[in-house]
């Protein structure tokens, strides 16, 4: 298995499966025993593919007299990968890319006419690759779909909270890639000794601009095989969630309650900045999480966290007034990692409207288990503001002995002077993440 196999495989289960791209591709990978420059081209076809779907098919559509959605699955996703790769991709020759999606039609799609329909579609779109067709600007929102492949309700809602300029600068940054950020574990190494443990195994490590104790790495390969990894020096994690952990404020000694932690890394945050003191309740809904949780702990050596298999909406008297730090970082759309899984936006959005209901319900049973003068932090992956600050502001108003709290952040994130922060991709270069600090005053 090559790399154009394996991404056609992975796009093809991805469409069939409704599984997640970045989870899919993986085990394809491990499958094909891919060596790491076969599975890095495998996976910026796979995720190439997925971030310009909406692009590739409008020009795919006007170069084929049968409608895409007419043909095998497997078959337009041999097309999408050879108009990505003539149109993104510099260093792959057009005959190759062409080539390459002719023979893996033949090999993997049914109707034995198939190969020979690619072949002419994919040749016909590359004798005009210097005149395609324009993408209609008449209608913004449908003219920002195609162009950077986000659903048209999707752009509609940016629209609305951002405008037209910096909705193309969101959807452009979303298109992009993540950065790896690594959060050292303070109660073990310092970011100047995991910075110079990562550079010895031949890893670029990179001080953040903005954040503390935080490393950007590049030519990590399996980030699993470092030493460093596996001694427990350091957690893969974006910045806009250890921001969350930032304003929990959690210190040493005190009783923490993450109510949604898989797969942990607010909890680790909590516990490190708590000096391994204290005690880091950490509570997800389905159990194999829980052992993702405990395996983390394990391996950065973080003792005072305590695992549990637990329902947020579902009240324990125990724990009544009984934490002086609760975070609930909710189940949410995820439309702030379009990033990292690109496939999050074609979605079916009817589901989503449920979401703000499931929120309040875990952040109102969270909100009993504050201790007075505590800390309640309610936080999402999400830009939608139904699910962010309309959830809050409604919790608030049903809830007047919680008090927004403004809260410190590094001076580049942005003012939070109001309780509430929204972080973008394009404007903070972090996931699009969602914090609000809540004070229990009674």
């Amino acid at each position: 298995m090559d790399a154009r196999e394996a991404a056609l495989l992975a796009l093809n289960d991805c469409q069939r499966q409704g599984g997640w791209s970045d989870a899919i591709l993986k085990k394809r990978l491990a499958d094909g025993q891919l060596d790491s420059r076969d599975s890095a081209l495998a996976t910026q076809l796979c995720f190439g593919v997925l971030q310009n779907r909406l692009l590739l098919d409008f020009y795919l559509s006007h170069f084929s007299n049968l409608p895409l959605k007419r043909m095998e699955g497997k078959v337009v996703e041999a097309l999408r990968l050879g108009v990505y790769q003539m149109l993104f991709l510099d260093k792959i020759p057009h005959s190759a890319a062409v080539n390459a999606s002719v023979e893996l039609t033949r090999k993997h799609c049914k109707n034995p006419r198939a190969a020979g329909m690619v072949n002419g579609i994919l040749r016909n779109l590359e004798r005009n690759i210097d005149s395609l067709p324009t993408i209609p600007q008449n209608d913004p929102a449908s003219y920002l779909s195609t162009l950077y492949s986000h659903p048209a309700w999707l752009v509609g809602e940016f629209l609305t909270a951002l405008g037209s300029e910096e909705t193309a600068k969101l959807l452009s940054a979303n298109n992009g890639p993540a950065p790896i950020t690594a959060m050292a574990n303070t109660t073990k190494t310092t970011v100047e000794e995991l910075s110079a443990a990562l550079e010895g195994e031949g890893v670029t490590a990179q001080p953040h601009p903005w954040l503390a104790d935080c490393l950007i790495l590049s030519k990590t390969g399996s980030l699993e095989r470092l030493s460093a990894f596996q001694n427990g020096l350091f957690y893969i994690q974006d910045p806009a969630s250890k921001l969350a952990a930032l304003a929990l404020d959690p210190k040493p000694g005190m009783k923490v309650l993450d109510c949604c932690a898989a797969p942990g890394g607010k909890s680790f945050a909590c516990a490190i900045q708590m000096e391994g003191t204290g005690e880091v309740i950490s509570c997800d809904l389905h159990p194999h999480k829980k052992k993702l949780i405990q395996a983390g702990a394990g391996r950065l050596g973080l003792r005072n966290i305590e695992p549990m298999t637990a329902d947020g909406k579902v009240f324990r008297p125990q724990w009544e007034n009984a934490f002086d730090r609760v975070l609930v970082d909710a189940p949410c759309s995820g439309l702030g990692v379009i990033r990292k899984k690109p496939d999050i936006r074609y979605k079916d959005p009817e589901p989503l409207k449920d979401l703000p209901q499931v929120q309040r319900a875990i952040l109102d049973n969270a909100a009993r288990y504050v201790k007075r003068n505590g800390l309640l932090v309610y936080s999402t992956c999400t830009l939608l503001r139904r699910e962010n600050e309309e959830v809050a502001l409604s919790f608030l108003s049903d809830h007047p002995q919680f008090k927004a709290e403004g809260f410190r952040l590094p001076e580049y994130v942005g003012d939070a002077r109001t309780g509430m922060l929204t972080l973008w991709p394009h404007r903070q270069g972090t996931d699009g993440f969602f914090i609000c600090k809540l004070r229990k005053e009674e």
